[in-house]
């Protein structure tokens, strides 16, 4: 019969390597032997009460995956989701999260967030669900997030957007028509009209 240690790292690659604790908890894992484990090197923890198995492959993105764990109501949007989607030579350094406007703001000691609100279609529209890490984790679609960026450009920069819009446009199957569309939805169709109005 294998070990209560051997059992929890079972448990652990069943779900993709990554747990909180009330998962761990819930499967059947004692927080005493997630500390032990933990101590003895065999679990990173990742943010307080997120941990990952030590013996996994390099993760691609853990801040995601944390937040993804963490923060249910949260989109990764902005500078974030332009990385995600590869559309910016920005390195982010927060995590670019959209919550509700009623949403409580999550406390979070790592990864750092920039959280902005969003509401109505701003907030809902074109979310698509992603596996990173074994997590499902909620990022605005390439388009959604260009619309994003020019409503934002005075926090983020007009330099940052126009680089990201000429980046998507490159791309083989751009769809142009999708961007417009939810330029409408953020209220920014006047402002992104001139830069689209080319390619469409």
């Amino acid at each position: 019969m294998p070990s209560v240690h051997e059992q929890a790292r079972q448990v652990f690659r069943s779900q993709g390597g990554i747990l909180r604790t009330r998962e761990a908890l819930a499967a059947g894992i004692h927080r005493r032997t997630l500390y032990e484990l933990r101590d003895a090197g065999e679990l990173d923890q990742l943010a307080r009460g997120v941990y990952r198995l030590a013996d996994m492959p390099p993760p691609s993105d853990p801040d995601l995956a944390t937040v993804g764990k963490r923060v249910q109501k949260g989109v990764v949007c902005l500078i974030s989701a332009l990385a995600f989607h590869e559309l910016t030579t920005q390195i982010p350094h927060v995590v670019h999260l959209a919550l509700p406007r009623t949403a409580r703001t999550p406390n979070l000691e790592y990864p750092p967030l920039q959280v902005y609100r969003f509401s109505g279609q701003a907030y809902s529209d074109g979310i698509e669900q992603h596996t990173i890490e074994g997590v499902e984790v909620r990022v605005y679609s390439a388009e959604k997030t260009l619309a994003d960026c020019f409503k934002y450009r005075n926090k983020i920069g007009l330099d940052v957007a126009l680089e990201a819009l000429r980046a998507y446009r490159a791309r083989r199957g751009a769809r142009l028509q999708q961007v417009l569309e939810y330029a409408r939805v953020c209220r920014v169709e006047k402002v992104m009209r001139p830069y689209l109005e080319a390619s469409i």
